[in-house]
């Protein structure tokens, strides 16, 4: 029986049968397994890719083997010996390469990776480790790379308004006692007053323009994500550890717009004058509801110049330039 002739015909660079241009083409729900230094002391993280082209009105599809192809290659280039794990470097460079590879106008690529880090519980010190996430993205075209450094933490939350109700109730029922006012703020100072929790998931991205030099740390952005809820978590903890939390979180009782608030502060008392105005700052903080069905999330984006002359004046902003306008070069 004759072997069937493969057809060596390249039918993505065929005319499509509408001469329409996409936005985005691409690949989704790519899983890697990367591993950062060598032998033993290499460290693991599972990391997702996504990768998209834009698509010409003459071309009728992207290949996309290339996308996986890409992503092999610029692992092995990129973070194989590498000391630290820099989620946007991988996306910048794999962006690069794509766009190239596809011969596109632009080329986007959005990575996620999960990997554990080791901590102490905060009384008795034992060591728990916890799940962080490091996200890249990378926009290249023909005026650079823009880039987006970020991470995702858990944290905890205490209400605010159900701990001014029951401080409220438990005031009146100290008066009705025959406590005074002293003794009584003596008690509030002394006890911290019950509230309903919140787990809490913080997410902050910075954004690097394309002439951007900054290299920043994901570890500092870590430490003004989990500061700025009401307490960290941790996955292993003694009861004295259990106590601690718990005093701590209702001690600094937050909403979570108060949460994205100090994010967005942290950011701007952290960093200083590292970043420059036209940098892109997003904090997104979702708390899981404890006492209702429903979950509350709170979220500010924008340019960073724009950020800082709102803290100095107290006005609020005309507008605020969203995460897509900033990497397709609208701001």
């Amino acid at each position: 029986m004759p072997h069937a002739r493969l057809s060596t015909a390249d039918v993505q660079a065929e005319a499509p049968g509408l001469s329409l241009s996409l936005s985005r083409v691409g690949v989704t729900e790519v899983e890697k397994v990367v591993r950062i230094g060598q032998g033993s002391r290499g460290q693991l993280f599972s990391a997702r890719f996504e990768c998209f082209v834009d698509l010409g009105t003459d071309q009728k599809g992207a290949h996309m083997s290339r996308f996986e192809e890409v992503v092999n290659d610029a692992i092995g280039e990129v973070v194989l010996g590498e000391a630290a794990f820099r989620a946007e470097l991988l996306a910048m460079h794999i962006a690069e390469k794509v766009r190239d590879r596809q011969g596109a106008r632009s080329a986007e690529v959005h990575i996620g990776a999960r990997y554990p880090e080791y901590k102490p519980a905060p009384v008795s010190g034992i060591q728990t480790q916890e799940i962080y996430e490091l996200l890249g993205t990378a926009v290249a075209s023909e005026r650079g790379t823009r880039r987006l450094i970020g991470v995702r933490a858990q944290g905890m939350t205490a209400c605010p308004c159900a701990q001014r109700l029951v401080q409220d109730n438990a005031r009146e029922r100290l008066e009705r006692d025959g406590f005074s006012e002293d003794e009584i703020e003596r008690v509030f100072a002394a006890v911290p007053v019950a509230t309903h929790n919140q787990r809490g998931l913080g997410t902050l991205r910075i954004g690097c323009p394309e002439d951007s030099d900054v290299d920043i740390d994901a570890k500092r952005l870590l430490a003004i994500v989990e500061n700025s809820m009401s307490s960290e978590i941790y996955e292993l903890m003694k009861r004295s550890d259990e106590g601690a939390v718990v005093e701590k979180a209702h001690r600094r009782p937050r909403f979570v717009e108060d949460c994205v608030r100090e994010m967005v502060r942290g950011v701007v008392e952290e960093f200083g004058s590292e970043l420059a105005d036209d940098s892109f700052v997003s904090a997104h903080q979702e708390n899981l509801e404890s006492i209702h069905q429903h979950n509350v999330i709170a979220e500010r984006f924008g340019m960073l110049g724009e950020i800082r002359r709102e803290l100095a004046s107290g006005e609020r902003s005309e507008r605020h330039v969203s995460m897509r306008e900033w990497l397709d070069g609208a701001a």
